[in-house]
C-alpha cells in the first residue's frame, strides 16, 4: 500500500445557515493527507446522501487516491449494479471531488492544471438565493425583490437568477400568479437596466402549454435564459419550447452522468446545460458532459446549489478548463457560513471570481469551524400541499 492509499472516509452533515444541510466528505490517507469534497443535497434527502457516502466509502478505503476513474466506474458497475439514483450519484460526486483534492495536494498542483490547464483565470457568476422570503418561498413583495436585485447590482453582480412564480410547484398556474410573475420580472428589469442579465427559474414546474405561454410573456424583458420550464425527462417538450421562444432554454441540474444528457443533446432540446459537479458524477464527469455538449454548440453553465467553500471551488476548477463554459451559480445566502469554513473566502469582483491557484481544489478548510458547524439531524422539512388543495 502506498502513502496515497485512502485510509478513512468521513461524511459530515453541516448546517448551511439555510433550510438544507450540506454533506461534506473528507478523505484521509494512511500518511495523514486530507482531501475534501461535497455532495449535492436537497431538503429531506441529506441523511440518505450521508448514509450513501458512508456505504460507498467502504469501497474507497484501500484504493490509491489517484484511482479516480476506477472508483467511479466500479461504484456504478459493482456497487450500484447500474441502478443509479440521486443519492448514489451525489455520494459518488462528493468522493470523486475529494479524490481530486487529494491528488492535487499530493502533486502540489490545482485540479485545473491536472485537467489540461486553465482557459481562463476568472469565472463569471450569477447571484441566486436572494429573492426568497423568510419562509424560503418566493417573496410575495415585488418591491422587496426589486430592492434585493438593485442591492446586488450595487455590489457588482451583472447577472441575477430568481423564481418569480408564487405558490407550490404545480404544473399550471392561475392568471393572477402569471400576472404577478410577469410584473415582477418587468419591475426588476426596469430597476436594474438593460445591461444586467436576468435568469428566470422554472424548477421543472410547468405543463407544456403553461411553459410555452410564460416564455412568450417574458420575451419583452430579454431574459438571459428560462431554466427548466418543464422536467428534463420531457425532452420533446423542451425542444418544442425552445423552438417557440427566442429566450435560451436550460436544463440539466437533475441529470446524472453524461449518458443522461445524451437524449437532450441528440434532440437539440436546449441551448444550455447546467449539470451540478456535486451530483452529476464529479469533476471529470462535468468536464466530459461539457465536451459532449460542445459537439452540438451547446453552452454549459454549471449549477451550484452547494457551499461556496467546496462545491463552488470544484465548479471553478472544472469551469476553468471547459471551452464552452458560459456562467456559473453563486448563492449569496450561503456567504456567511461558507466564509466561516474558509480562512480565505472567495470574492466576487465585477461579477467574476478568480480561479483558485492553490493545490487541489485550491481552498483551505478550518477544521475547528467545520466541527462547530457539523450537526446530526436534517434541515427544515420541505412543506407539502394540504388536504383539499390541488396536488
Amino acid at each position: 500500500m502506498s502513502a496515497n492509499t485512502i485510509d478513512r472516509v468521513d461524511a459530515m452533515l453541516v448546517d448551511s445557515g439555510g433550510p438544507k444541510r450540506w454533506v461534506l466528505v473528507r478523505l484521509t490517507t494512511r500518511d495523514g493527507a486530507v482531501g475534501y469534497g461535497e455532495c449535492y443535497t436537497a431538503p429531506n434527502r441529506e441523511l440518505a446522501i450521508r448514509t450513501m457516502v458512508e456505504e460507498l466509502g467502504q469501497y474507497a478505503v484501500g484504493l490509491d487516491a489517484f484511482s479516480i476513474r476506477h472508483f467511479t466506474r466500479v461504484a456504478f458497475l459493482d456497487v450500484a449494479t447500474k441502478r443509479g439514483s440521486m443519492e448514489f450519484f451525489c455520494a459518488v460526486s462528493g468522493i470523486e471531488m475529494a479524490m481530486w483534492d487529494l491528488v492535487g495536494r499530493v502533486l502540489d498542483r490545482p485540479v485545473h492544471a491536472l485537467l489540461g490547464g486553465a482557459l481562463r483565470d476568472s469565472v463569471r457568476v450569477y447571484a441566486n438565493g436572494w429573492s426568497y422570503g423568510s419562509n424560503g418561498s418566493v417573496s410575495e413583495s415585488i418591491a422587496e425583490t426589486v430592492e434585493g436585485a438593485t442591492s446586488l447590482v450595487a455590489r457588482g453582480f451583472d447577472a441575477l437568477k430568481f423564481d418569480p412564480f408564487l405558490g407550490p410547484w404545480r404544473p399550471n398556474v392561475d392568471r393572477a400568479t402569471e400576472r404577478f410573475a410577469v410584473e415582477c420580472v418587468k419591475e426588476v428589469r426596469d430597476a436594474v437596466g438593460p445591461d444586467v442579465d436576468l435568469l428566470i427559474e422554472g424548477h421543472r414546474r410547468f405543463s407544456q402549454s403553461t411553459a410555452r405561454r410564460i416564455a412568450h410573456l417574458l420575451e419583452p424583458f430579454r431574459p438571459f435564459w428560462f431554466e427548466e420550464p418543464v422536467p428534463s425527462s420531457n425532452v420533446a417538450g423542451l425542444a418544442e419550447i425552445r423552438g417557440a421562444t427566442s429566450t435560451p432554454i436550460v436544463t440539466g441540474e437533475d441529470l446524472y452522468t453524461k449518458l443522461a444528457f445524451q437524449p437532450v443533446l441528440e434532440a437539440r432540446a436546449v441551448d444550455i446545460l447546467n449539470p451540478d459537479v456535486a451530483s452529476c458524477g464529479g469533476i471529470l464527469e462535468l468536464v466530459e458532459i461539457a465536451a459532449a455538449a460542445s459537439m452540438t454548440s451547446v453552452d454549459v453553465a454549471p449549477h451550484n446549489y452547494n457551499s461556496l467553500s467546496l462545491g463552488l471551488a470544484a465548479t471553478l476548477q472544472a469551469s476553468a478548463v471547459i471551452p464552452n463554459f458560459l456562467i456559473t451559480e453563486y448563492f449569496v445566502n450561503f456567504e456567511q457560513r461558507s466564509a466561516e469554513l474558509m480562512p480565505v473566502p472567495f470574492e466576487v469582483e465585477g461579477g467574476r471570481i478568480r480561479v483558485p491557484q492553490g493545490p487541489g481544489l485550491g481552498v483551505e478548510i478550518d477544521e475547528i469551524a467545520l466541527r462547530k458547524a457539523t450537526v446530526d439531524g436534517p434541515g427544515r422539512r420541505r412543506p407539502i400541499g394540504t388536504v383539499g388543495a390541488e396536488a
